[in-house]
């Protein structure tokens, strides 16, 4: 039996829905669907990839610890990341992934830099002719917080801690150093460490005055244990216009406790007129021994290194007391000064040609007690991990017992 004509339009309209939505696949898999949300959660998961590779960076600037919970920012940002199940969900096998990669770097961060060098080389002339090691050094540095760092520098030629501090830095204009470390006097003493002097050795009055190889009997490369504040006062186009240190030491060298209640003082002021150009002026008051014997030190210096042209020049003089017999035999209180002036050529980026004169004179009331060394030098580098220095000096002596010497050292230092 057919329906009725005018009730098949009724029927149709019934049915029409129902086939429509029987033939509908479902929403979650379509395939525009799926793009969309792909397309929606790729701007997500992408800051995600470059915050992990920020990490480390932030975490070797950060005062926490490895291991500190995310930011909140950071939590935000992957946490934006989408649905469960896309590759920016916290919890998912690739973000696991870049923690424990950000984590492992964090740790990274934190261990020391791991650097040094080894000097050794043959000397020979009259009366002379031997090899020698002079210095073998392993340095490690690092940062514990943002603006603390350290430092521990071990010599091995002959064993003991040369370097051993903590430094602050948080001003250019502030910065606190305590621990075991180069004194702030003149410029050669700590602007030209050994893997920059030209030379192979520092000029007399530095050796004589400031604990090398001191008239009061210090072998300590310049260096004690105490502290020091430090800055730049004037800054301009990118460079200090003057800078200031000043410290307070044991007074007794390195590895070494005080041997009395006094503290000594340095203090040195430098002012960079021009770009490579420095003038400094150093003073240095102390007392050593259990005899509170004077150390008084003073000094002043220009230098001028930039380019291919090296000029310095410094004078410094001191006040020591000595023990009894020797004070007597000094007759009192033995005053001392010497100078130096040194002038280099860089002839090409590996080779660098040098001369210096240098003069000492122990006891200023004794002329007999003058030193002068006349030297000329070759620095050749000719890669960045090795460095080979020529020296010959003629060593004059105002005494008259003691003839002239002629020295030719060859030193090859080698950096790791």
């Amino acid at each position: 039996m057919r329906p009725a004509p005018h009730l098949l339009p009724l029927v149709l309209l019934l049915l029409i829905p129902f086939g429509v939505r029987a033939a509908e696949p479902p929403a979650t898999e379509s395939p525009t669907a799926e793009a969309a949300p792909a397309a929606m959660t790729a701007p997500a998961t992408a800051p995600v990839a470059e915050l992990a590779e920020l990490r480390p960076a932030e975490a070797a600037e950060s005062p926490e610890s490895p291991g500190t919970p995310e930011t909140p920012e950071t939590s935000e940002t992957s946490g934006a990341a989408g649905a469960p199940g896309t590759p920016g969900t916290p919890g998912t096998p690739g973000t696991e992934d870049a923690a424990k990669d950000s984590a492992a770097k964090r740790w990274l961060s934190r261990l020391p830099k791991v650097s040094g060098y080894v000097q050794l080389g043959y000397e020979f002339g009259d009366g002379l002719s031997s090899f020698f090691i002079k210095r073998v050094r392993l340095d490690l540095a690092g940062a514990i917080a943002p603006k603390l760092g350290y430092r521990i520098q071990l010599e091995f030629a002959s064993p003991k801690i040369v370097d051993a501090y903590l430094e602050y830095k948080p001003l250019k204009q502030l910065n606190l150093k305590v621990g075991e470390y180069k004194i702030p006097f003149s410029i050669e003493n700590t602007v030209y460490p050994p893997l920059k002097f030209e030379l192979i050795e520092y000029p007399l009055a530095l050796q004589r005055l400031m604990g090398f190889d001191d008239v009061c009997g210090l072998a300590a490369t310049g260096r004690d244990m105490g502290a020091t504040l430090y800055g730049d006062l004037i800054e301009r186009d990118g460079r200090a216009l003057l800078s200031y240190d000043l410290g307070v030491f044991n007074g007794e060298g390195i590895n070494a406790r005080d041997r009395n209640l006094s503290k000594d003082l340095a203090a040195r002021l430098t002012l960079r007129p021009l770009r490579g150009l420095q003038i400094a002026a150093s003073y240095y008051w102390g007392e050593y021994g259990t005899e509170y014997l004077r150390r008084v030190r003073y000094g002043a210096g220009i230098c001028y290194d930039r380019g291919r042209i090296i000029l310095r020049s410094e004078w410094i003089g001191g006040e020591t007391g000595l023990p009894a017999p020797e004070e007597v035999r000094h007759g009192g209180l033995l005053e001392s000064r010497g100078w130096y002036a040194l002038g280099g050529w860089r002839a090409t980026p590996t080779l660098t040609p040098l001369v210096r004169y240098d003069t000492f004179l122990e006891n200023a009331s004794s002329d007999a007690t003058r030193q002068t060394n006349w030297t000329a030098g070759l620095l050749w580098q000719p890669v960045r991990f090795l460095r080979c220095q020529l020296n010959y000096t003629c060593e004059q002596y105002a005494a008259r017992d003691t003839d002239p010497r002629n020295v030719v050292s060859l030193m090859f230092t080698g950096i790791f």
